[in-house]
């Protein structure tokens, strides 16, 4: 069978099998839909988890940033993963005793404010709107590309499939469906990487044959032949990075505490009977993620090494069926310069004559190592789990903070539970709608979008939950406050460098040299100095609200 062909069978049997967990597992009360009645299993929340939060950045984009900025796009790796460690060790056992549904409903009750409940709403809205864009970019680039039709039809089918798992089942069906999301996306992303490290270094384990000689060059290591590829094209080696040190840290802090910080992964720890199944269940999604995250640095290093000798001076009548096919998603673009008819691939931007989407390196591997037509369908279903998973997980997110704590516990307190139910599917779909367009019009590459939306929680949140849980002494000024400058400062430099003034987006007007990418972490540091500083000048806390911080921190 033809690539096409493939991609529609496997596809649609990955979509049919969502859709029947959908149905058999559809919610019925609002325990249900927003934390799948707290009765999954450790294991089987460890499996959604790890879906839920490897999204399209993690299966599409990450190993594309790498494969293109080698050493410098390790802050994805360090970030997500160290991310994950420090959510599991400070914050999801205790927010797991506490007993909320949501991250907002933690904010309103900790500090016994609507209007600290309000400003977390609005928060968790925007954090999660920018998240999801990058999601349905995911969804668009895979369908247009595997299934041949615009990135706007990919992503309105994307919609309807979300839309109808999530609405339909709420939590309790999207947990389920994680799950079976897992399997595809790791199977999809371990197949294609064991084949071409078996090719290129005769190791059928990818991050071994990440740093093992290559069978067509003996006594040459395959970061060494990268190294010199790059080189020779006027790059910087592989191995070498143009990240200054402070950006490299901001960035990486971002993306760990942005991790600790968002709500979609966090309310997956509400979802299992006890704070113990909350432990074990972070533990079993650690060793999931790790799984594709230590594969994702070899798969980069595959698909730039047979990028650049599949393409590097070859004549443009004969470049290769991967690069015609992508060329005709509008991802590739060529452009003869000098009219040699060659294709330079070349560092200097007056003589480089191609333009590559990031996003395209992983789902283009396959193909560039010309594997088997089953392999290259496989990676667009898997592509597809990853982003479809994440995006359920955030749209819940929207509608729970609309349902449950905009509606009932603030506009509409005395809503019946069924009422509350429809407004929690309501909301949903008008989120769907919403995100739709974000991927039809998103504001950059999905890993780099993905990043702003770490930036935002961890500017916004983190702060507020870690203190709600160490600090006896925060109050809600001084929280609401820190949050208000936290999100409102990385959101306005974020806008300022990628919309008002993109071409300013360079080191030297970067403020102390932090990009958009890391100004998170400055957001963050921003909202602590302002919560204690406030803090310190109001009153204290209710002699209430001390007692549930000692007894969340109290072991049962």
């Amino acid at each position: 069978m033809d690539i096409q062909t493939w991609t529609y069978t496997l596809v649609g049997i990955t979509f049919a099998i969502y859709i029947g967990i959908a149905i058999w597992s559809r919610a019925s009360t609002t325990s249900e839909f927003y934390v799948a009645g707290s009765k999954v299993h450790p294991l089987a929340n460890g499996l959604a988890t790890a879906a839920d939060w490897m999204s399209a950045a993690s299966f599409i984009s990450m190993a594309g940033l790498i494969s293109f900025q080698g050493r410098d796009g390790s802050v994805y790796l360090m970030g997500w993963t160290g991310g994950y460690v420090l959510l599991a060790l400070l914050l999801a056992p205790y927010l797991r005793k506490f007993g909320k549904f949501t991250v907002p409903d933690f904010v309103g009750d900790r500090y016994y404010s609507q209007t600290a409940r309000m400003v977390a709403v609005v928060c968790a809205i925007f954090v999660s709107f920018t998240y999801v864009a990058g999601q349905m970019r995911g969804v668009g680039i895979v369908f247009s590309r595997f299934l041949e039709v615009e990135i706007t039809t990919g992503v309105i089918i994307g919609m309807g499939i979300v839309f109808f798992y999530a609405v339909l089942g709420g939590m309790k069906g999207i947990t389920y469906t994680q799950v079976a999301q897992y399997c595809v996306l790791i199977f999809a992303y371990l197949v294609p990487a064991i084949f071409i490290s078996i090719i290129m270094t005769g190791n059928p384990i990818p991050q071994l044959g990440f740093g093992s000689e290559l069978i067509d060059e003996p006594g040459t290591y395959l970061l060494d032949k990268l190294d010199g590829l790059n080189e020779s094209l006027g790059f910087s080696a592989y191995t070498d990075g143009n990240k200054g040190m402070i950006d490299m840290l901001f960035i990486t802090a971002a993306l760990m505490v942005g991790t600790a910080g968002l709500p979609h992964v966090i309310v997956r720890f509400f979802t299992v009977p006890k704070v113990r199944d909350a432990r074990r269940s972070a533990g079993y999604a650690l060793f999931f993620i790790a799984i594709l995250y230590t594969t994702a640095p070899a798969v980069a290093a595959f698909a730039r090494t047979n990028m650049i000798q599949s393409l590097s001076e070859k004549p443009y009548s004969e470049a290769p069926d991967w690069f015609k096919n992508w060329e005709s998603t509008g991802l590739i673009v060529f452009e003869d310069k000098n009219g040699d008819g060659l294709i330079q691939y070349l560092q200097d931007p007056n003589k480089n004559e191609l333009s590559i989407d990031r996003d395209i390196m992983v789902l283009a591997n396959p193909e560039i190592a010309n594997l088997p037509n089953w392999v290259i369908g496989l990676v667009a279903a898997g592509g597809l789990a990853a982003a479809l998973s994440t995006a359920a997980g955030l749209l819940l997110v929207i509608s729970t903070s609309i349902a449950h704590d905009l509606l009932k516990k603030t506009i509409m307190t005395d809503i019946s539970e069924k009422g509350e139910l429809r407004a929690a599917r309501i909301a949903a779909g008008c989120a769907v709608v919403v995100a739709g367009y974000f991927g039809i019009n998103p504001p950059g590459f999905v890993a780099e979008v993905v990043a702003f939306a770490f930036g935002l929680a961890a500017a916004s949140f983190f702060p507020a939950i870690i203190m709600g849980i160490f600090s006896k002494r925060m109050n809600k000024e001084g929280a609401i406050s820190g949050m208000i400058t936290g999100i409102i400062f990385t959101a306005s430099y974020i806008v300022y460098f990628k919309f008002i003034n993109p071409t300013s987006n360079t080191v030297d007007h970067w403020l102390f040299g932090i990009s958009p990418e890391g100004i998170g972490t400055l957001g963050m540091l921003l909202n602590f100095v302002v919560a204690f500083t406030v803090c310190k000048f109001t009153k204290e806390p209710p002699e209430e609200i001390v007692e549930l911080v000692e007894n969340i921190r109290t072991p049962n």
